[in-house]
């Protein structure tokens, strides 16, 4: 999916646990199928997973996680994902790599979300736990490139990205939509956590309920308006109004949320258009969404 990416097995996984920890050596491997671009997951036994970089971008992952997850896990009410260990660099793959416990559960889409009242209830439950954790030594957003800066941070990228999509979209309605983004208030408040990828592939359900979150690559601490990206990725707008509602979002932090989508989907589909077809067709919904509620406010 992307230049200079490095190639992985299951050969190359289980030579790098036979040298780092060979009590794992043994146990059935697979390589997990899935739409999701830095990792490559492999599932180990029956409640584990190794989970190798893709591509640079993604190496410092296993390190935050390792350090954060096991101090904020204890103040959320979904599960997180469960470093067991950080493996090193060896057998021609350069970077760290990690060991987790398996998380069983299942994604959703908008089209297959079973009870999204309930689950936009759940996901600002998490998010205002989150917000509300000590956020001292925490990554910064200004600090690590980070969603949680100001928007403005994004708009090269974001226009150059609006420029490249199929001709299907509407791209003066997609500019008006970023634009008014940009001119939304900042977050003028104390910085606070946030995740930094809430999407559909990051979301697991276990017989229809959200059961947990995970990939916190994007951790940090800044503004949570970037959060609110699942609002148009994984709702319509009954969903979206629950979300909101229960999140009390003020205008100017729902327009940089809508932003924050609008900026990761057009981002997303030209890059990925020949890659990635699963997230593409998410993404697209996800713009599809954002424009219908932008017409429904606009006409």
């Amino acid at each position: 999916m992307h230049d200079g990416e490095v190639d992985t097995s299951p050969a190359l996984v289980r030579q790098l646990l036979v040298g780092q920890f060979p009590q794992w050596a043994g146990l059935p491997l697979q390589r997990v199928a899935s739409a999701g671009t830095d990792h490559a997951i492999y599932r180990l036994g029956d409640d584990k997973a190794v989970r190798l970089p893709r591509i640079g971008w993604a190496t410092g992952q296993a390190v935050k996680e390792m350090h954060w997850l096991p101090r904020l896990a204890p103040h959320l009410p979904l599960a997180l994902p469960e470093p067991l260990a950080l493996g090193q660099p060896a057998a021609g793959y350069p970077w760290h790599w990690s060991v987790y416990r398996w998380r069983p559960g299942q994604n959703a889409t908008i089209d297959t979300l079973t009870n999204p009242t309930a689950t936009a209830v759940a996901v600002a439950h998490f998010l205002t736990s989150l917000q509300q954790i000590d956020t001292t030594d925490g990554p910064l957003a200004a600090e690590h490139e980070l969603r949680g800066r100001p928007l403005l941070t994004r708009d090269e990228a974001t226009r150059d990205a609006i420029a490249a999509l199929p001709a299907a979209f509407d791209t003066a309605v997609l500019t008006a939509i970023w634009e008014a983004a940009l001119q939304a208030p900042e977050w003028d408040q104390p910085p606070v956590w946030f995740h930094g990828d809430v999407l559909p592939g990051n979301l697991l359900f276990e017989n229809g309920r959200l059961s947990a979150i995970i990939d916190f690559g994007g951790l940090g601490v800044g503004d949570p308006a970037c959060d609110l990206m699942i609002a148009w990725n994984l709702f319509t707008a009954e969903g979206r109004a629950v979300l909101r509602q229960a999140l009390a979002v003020d205008d100017a932090t729902w327009a940089r949320g809508r932003g924050h989508a609008l900026a990761q989907a057009v981002i997303f589909i030209p890059y990925y258009l020949e890659t990635n077809p699963v997230g593409v067709a998410y993404a697209r919904r996800a713009v599809a969404e954002i424009v219908a509620e932008w017409r429904m406010q606009h006409g």
